[in-house]
């Protein structure tokens, strides 16, 4: 390299660091920053942590409610035949009053809108009588905890004629 390039080289150098901004480091500054920073993560991790355990309760007492399912519905049947009586009606009734109040909710009537998400449709059939798609019979109630559905209303499906199969019958 030639003199005058080093020298060019050497000005342009200098007023770049002429032009930088001296910073002062103030270390109680630097360390309240970090102090902040710090406090800030821990909280948001705690945020998260109780999240998480929240999420683990709720799965935890969903799957044990899952599990229970069956017995349930051999409850229900007995109860339908008129065959629970005495002590085990008294036990059925505790088990019912304990799934309540821990939050598990039965659900599925007759003749309410057939809904893919909540329903599960076994048989299927068609009737004018029906303006849209319908759960027309109950075979197997479902059941969810919070918005969790641990088992979906098994269900009759009617659905609406078409004009079609209207015609065709008269």
């Amino acid at each position: 390299m030639s003199n005058e390039t080093s020298e060019v080289i050497t000005e342009a150098v200098d007023e770049v660091v002429e032009a930088a901004p001296v910073q002062e480091t103030d270390p109680v500054a630097a360390l309240t920053a970090d102090l902040q920073r710090l406090q800030a993560e821990y909280a948001n991790y705690r945020k998260r942590v109780e999240r998480d355990r929240a999420v683990a309760h709720e799965l935890a007492i969903g799957s044990v409610l899952t599990e229970l399912l069956a017995t349930l519905d051999d409850i229900d049947r007995a109860s339908e035949h008129n065959e629970l009586t005495g002590g085990f009606k008294a036990v059925a009734d505790q088990l019912a009053a304990i799934t309540t109040r821990i939050g598990l909710e039965k659900y599925g009537t007759a003749g309410d809108a057939f809904d893919p998400q909540i329903h599960e449709a076994l048989l299927h059939d068609t009737s004018s009588d029906v303006a849209v798609s319908t759960a027309s019979k109950i075979l197997q109630p479902g059941y969810k905890y919070k918005e969790r559905i641990l088992r979906p209303a098994r269900v009759a499906v009617t659905e609406p004629q078409s004009h079609e199969e209207v015609s065709a019958e008269g």
